[in-house]
């Protein structure tokens, strides 16, 4: 009806002056060519833009490809060299165990050597000792009586101790012939007064062969005693060096087996990491190839296509701007005042499409796609009981005693290492508690963080899948505007052709078309019935004056009209297959969106989940690390309960049991046969 009643408005106006204002008006079609123009300058930037993005994709993919490729190829060398330095270091550990295993049993020979070379040379010192002060009392015997005697003072002599031990000893001495034993203890057991007087010389020349034979005894001793003594002193320098030297062996063997034991953790830990790094990347590079190579073969598809739109608008524009086909159109679209009622909406036609080419400059600097701004697009388009058998267990005792003594001292040095061992794992265990406590805060902060971004996901993924069905809504009541338009626009098409052909029948029979056999649609029936021409006149009337100028302007206007008609079809076909594309390309970027989000909630709830296990495996190590260090702290308890009477008492017990080792040799001494009466008395006198 709107149609009819354009019609009908448009052959109120006279002819002339619709003339004269069509001339005065821009020709329409010049809308048309600034629209492909515009087309045509957008999908060439497009162009531009998708490919620079491209451009800046295969530089990643080139670039990303040799890094990663030179990662994976590092990694590949890496893993079996680390592989093979982890060898080496548990063959070195195992050699360095049994190295500092047959050091501490070097070390343990050495200090028995030591031992015993110590023992024997007490008692050579014990045997020189008592040697020695026996030749020194008897030769000052001897020298006493020989003095006394050739100064003519022997009665005097025989009354001092020194004349009853000198006769004693000549008594004794095994090694003297009879004679002169006879004459010496003849000598020493005569009268004060002097009754008996043998050779004073004689006995003076035996006491001085006697003394000269003790001296050079003596000497012979000393000699013997100062060898044995240096020999002594070399063999315990060398012993000592020895010993010392196996102790820093030990000492940098248990630093060396510590921190070799620590490598081969660390490099097998890097293995691990190594190897799991390069499964992770050949993964990737996989992938980012496929990926390259889609974007590859998508860009030239859309070259190609985007190729093809330009040439059809070039075509197209080269076409309308051709001067036949101007003036053509000068013909038949006369002016933009004339082009009837879809004119009367070009100022809000003009707003949406500067809005959405400003939308478009927005969308074409975004850096992916975004379903936001589709959705606004989609809105304005509308989005451990004989005396042999004594000596034998004083021999047994002091063996044990000794032992014993070895015994306390591997314990103390034991002792000691266990402890500085204890303290230095304890501090280690602090340090570990300390970093799971850290640990377990910082898991803590990543769950509720976690939380609140998989919380924040699913309401995005909510709103997301809102707005979709908002524009499907929306989609779907345009869809239907567009039917019923077309609709409405082609029934005014066919009333206003039946009106062409009705008038052409009578002012133009030429271009008169006959009706169908069949009975035309309702509305055209109703319409002929409205426009039925008016009877002939009679026979006998002037001839009729056909108005054939007047049905000229009203067919032109009548054609204008559809040509209007057709426009707005082509323009509301053309806006239904932008909006459907535009919904399309929403949904599509709405389902990549949804499907990238729905990965990444999926991420983040894994990661979460690998937190909280990770979180539940820092409370389950932090309370075993916790149990390890409460035992190690009782382990440093029971080491004071084992070696804190040790430590305070050793020298205690090693001087107790030295005085107790020497009781036992003197014991010893005594069973087998040593005589501590005078002589030892004497002889110790002496020592003093």
């Amino acid at each position: 009806m709107r149609a009819v009643l354009v019609l009908l408005a448009l052959v109120a106006v006279p002819a002339s002056a619709s003339l004269a204002d069509q001339e005065l008006q821009a020709n329409p079609i010049r809308k048309v060519v600034t629209m492909l123009q515009a087309m045509e300058k957008k999908v060439a930037a497009e162009g531009e833009k998708e490919k620079e993005l491209f451009d800046k994709f295969m530089c990643y993919c080139k670039n990303a490809g040799g890094t990663l490729g030179k990662a994976i190829s590092d990694a590949e060398a890496k893993v079996p060299a680390v592989t093979s330095d982890i060898e080496e270091g548990e063959a070195q550990l195992k050699q360095d165990k049994e190295d500092l295993k047959q050091a501490q049993t070097d070390r343990a020979s050495a200090k028995a050597a030591m031992a015993e070379a110590t023992t024997i040379r007490e008692k050579e010192a014990a045997d020189f000792a008592k040697e020695k002060s026996e030749l020194e009392t008897n030769i000052a015997a001897m020298t006493s009586a020989t003095q006394a005697i050739e100064s003519g003072m022997a009665g005097g002599f025989l009354q001092t101790s020194n004349a009853q031990f000198l006769k004693k000893f000549v008594t004794n001495k095994e090694d003297m012939n009879d004679f002169d034993r006879q004459e010496i203890v003849s000598f020493l057991s005569g009268e004060a007064n002097g009754e008996y007087a043998p050779k004073s010389g004689e006995i003076t020349g035996i006491l001085k062969e006697m003394t000269d034979t003790m001296s050079k005894s003596l000497a012979d001793a000393e000699a013997a005693e100062a060898a044995s003594i240096t020999s002594f002193d070399e063999l315990m320098a060398a012993k000592t060096k020895e010993v010392n030297a196996l102790t820093r062996t030990i000492e940098a063997k248990t630093v060396r087996i510590g921190e070799l034991s620590v490598e081969i953790v660390q490099m097998k830990e890097d293995l691990d990491d190594t190897s799991k790094a390069l499964l992770e990347d050949k993964k990737f590079l996989k992938d980012m190839d496929k990926n390259c190579a889609t974007k590859t073969a998508e860009h030239e598809a859309n070259m190609k296509i985007r190729g093809e739109e330009l040439v059809a608008l070039a075509d197209t524009i080269k076409i309308l701007n051709d001067d036949d086909a101007l003036e053509l159109f000068k013909k038949t679209l006369p002016g933009a005042a004339a082009s009837s009622f879809v004119q009367m909406q070009v100022s809000k036609a003009k707003q949406q499409a500067r809005a959405l080419e400003k939308l478009t400059q927005a969308k074409s600097k975004a850096l992916r796609p975004s379903a936001g701004l589709d959705f606004i697009a989609l809105a304005l388009k509308g989005k451990k009981v004989d005396f042999g058998k004594v000596i034998k267990m004083i021999d047994d005792m002091v063996a044990v005693l000794k032992k014993e003594q070895l015994d306390d001292n591997d314990k103390k040095e034991y002792c000691a290492k266990q402890f500085d061992f204890a303290d230095d794992k304890k501090k280690g265990l602090i340090r570990t508690v300390s970093d799971l406590e850290t640990t377990i805060d910082k898991s803590e902060e990543g769950i509720k963080t976690t939380t609140d971004e998989i919380k924040a996901l699913e309401a995005g993924i909510k709103d997301l899948d809102k707005s979709v069905a908002e524009a499907t809504e929306q989609r779907k009541e345009e869809n239907e505007d567009f039917t019923e338009l077309m609709a409405s626009d082609s029934a005014a098409k066919e009333l206003l052709g039946f009106a062409k052909n009705r008038l052409n029948k009578f002012y133009n029979p030429k271009l008169y078309k006959a009706p169908p056999t069949t009975p035309a649609p309702e509305l055209a029936e109703i319409s002929a019935h409205s426009f039925v021409a008016p009877p002939p006149p009679p026979a006998t009337a002037e001839a009729y004056s056909k108005k054939s100028e007047e049905s000229n302007g009203v067919i032109a206007m009548i054609d204008l009209l559809v040509k209007d008609l057709d426009k707005e079809m082509t323009e509301a076909k053309t806006t239904e297959a932008d909006s459907q594309a535009d919904y399309e390309t929403a949904m599509k970027d709405a389902a990549e969106k949804r499907a990238l989000d729905t990965k990444t909630l999926t991420d983040k709830e894994a990661a979460k989940a690998q937190m909280e296990s990770d979180l539940e495996t820092a409370k389950e190590e932090k309370g075993a690390t916790t149990k390890e260090l409460m035992a190690t702290e009782a382990y440093i308890s029971s080491l004071h309960g084992e070696c804190d009477w040790l430590l305070q008492y050793f020298d205690v017990r090693k001087e107790a049991r030295d005085g107790e080792i020497d009781s036992l040799k003197n014991a010893k001494a005594v069973l087998s046969g040593a005589d501590f009466s005078l002589l030892q008395v004497k002889g110790n006198s002496l020592r003093r």
